[in-house]
């Protein structure tokens, strides 16, 4: 489809409002249609919700493209034929990318690594190793040009591989990545979600995680401790129905504990890039891997948001998270008007976000 100029701004300040993710963005663009429309209806949503809403001013817009430009960058839209097919699929899919690169590498097998920054000698060794072989098996491996397994996947695998970063598309982190970040970007495809000049922070790594696992048909960890990012990568790509990969290491070491505790949870075990390849070339939409953190409801994309009333459920939430079906269940409304209610109480900031597909009011 033919997106215009003024309806692509609209869609980008859209986003950048306040309180608007990925989700209720989908969920106004399908209420109101486009994204102006829905702009427009901000002020009273929020209101509704018991809050006074302004939306992004349009002159932060205004400069976000022009650096975008600077950069050499380009956006991707959420419904451009361009976007990658299996990121599409997540219910928490970034509307909009920021790219530069060769976006037709999102568009083949692709193969996610992931892994400890303190990376052992030998592990970084092996990551490398194991990205070129899976390179030249026809793959195109996704990581997040991080220190240790990451760079080193990176570099085995160019110039087929994807670098998803955490940062605006023209800030390089870790700054001593910044020449392989520029290499990955000319030879391969550089991936931002975050709107230019925005510095890597803590909440950034695990949205850009959930990318890495989206992009890919599986995810393998090489070396992770215990609560680390790679294994939140791993259990995502589990929630979205991939595989699950990891390569087995002493016990003795602790950088090999996390991805022996994600075989004890079901990861499959694989000792050579031929394991891999084997693995994800008959891929059929059921994994072999049984890592999995269902939560307990999802966004309904197919609600008719557009002809729905938004239920009175104010009164059924406290500070104490409460899953959505039971608030469907308690209210006896539609999905959709539930889903529209808690639209306009998270537009207004008096909405939570919780894991297992809970909420709670603001405390």
């Amino acid at each position: 489809m033919h997106l215009s100029q003024e309806e692509a701004f609209a869609r980008i300040r859209l986003l950048r409002s306040p309180n608007i993710g990925p989700v209720s963005y989908h969920q106004l663009l399908r209420r109101f249609g486009h994204a102006g429309a829905a702009l427009e209806a901000l002020p009273d949503l929020g209101k509704r919700g018991g809050r006074q809403y302004s939306p992004a001013p349009a002159a932060r817009i205004d400069a976000e493209v022009s650096a975008v430009r600077k950069a050499g960058a380009r956006y991707l839209f959420h419904d451009s034929p361009e976007y990658p097919a299996l990121l599409r699929e997540l219910e928490s899919a970034p509307p909009i990318l920021t790219y530069r690169g060769d976006i037709t590498l999102a568009a083949r097998p692709c193969v996610a690594m992931v892994g400890a920054r303190n990376a052992s000698a030998g592990a970084v060794k092996l990551a490398r190793d194991f990205a070129r072989a899976l390179a030249d098996d026809g793959f195109v491996v996704v990581s997040g040009l991080a220190r240790g397994i990451d760079g080193a996947a990176h570099q085995g695998a160019l110039p087929a591989t994807i670098g998803v970063i955490a940062s605006g598309i023209e800030i390089a982190y870790p700054p001593q990545h910044s020449d392989l970040q520029e290499q990955v970007a000319c030879d391969g495809l550089l991936i931002a979600e975050q709107p230019p000049g925005t510095e890597p922070r803590g909440s950034h790594f695990p949205s850009r995680n959930r990318i890495i696992a989206g992009l890919a048909t599986g995810t393998l960890v090489v070396e992770a401790a215990p609560k680390s990012g790679s294994l939140i990568t791993a259990r995502l790509a589990g929630e979205a129905g991939r595989e699950v990969m990891a390569i087995p290491g002493s016990p003795l070491d602790a950088r090999s504990q996390g991805c022996n505790q994600l075989i004890r949870d079901g990861a499959v075990l694989v000792q050579s890039p031929q394991d891999v390849t084997e693995l994800l070339s008959g891929f059929d939409g059921v994994p072999r891997s049984a890592v999995r953190e269902m939560p307990s409801w999802h966004y309904d994309p197919g609600a008719d948001l557009a002809e729905a009333e938004p239920a009175d459920i104010a009164g059924l939430l406290s500070t104490a998270p409460i899953a959505v079906d039971e608030l469907i269940r308690q209210s006896n409304e539609s999905p959709a008007s539930v889903q529209l209610a808690l639209l306009e109480l998270e537009i207004a900031g008096r909405l939570v976000h919780h894991s297992g597909g809970r909420v709670s009011q603001q405390a």
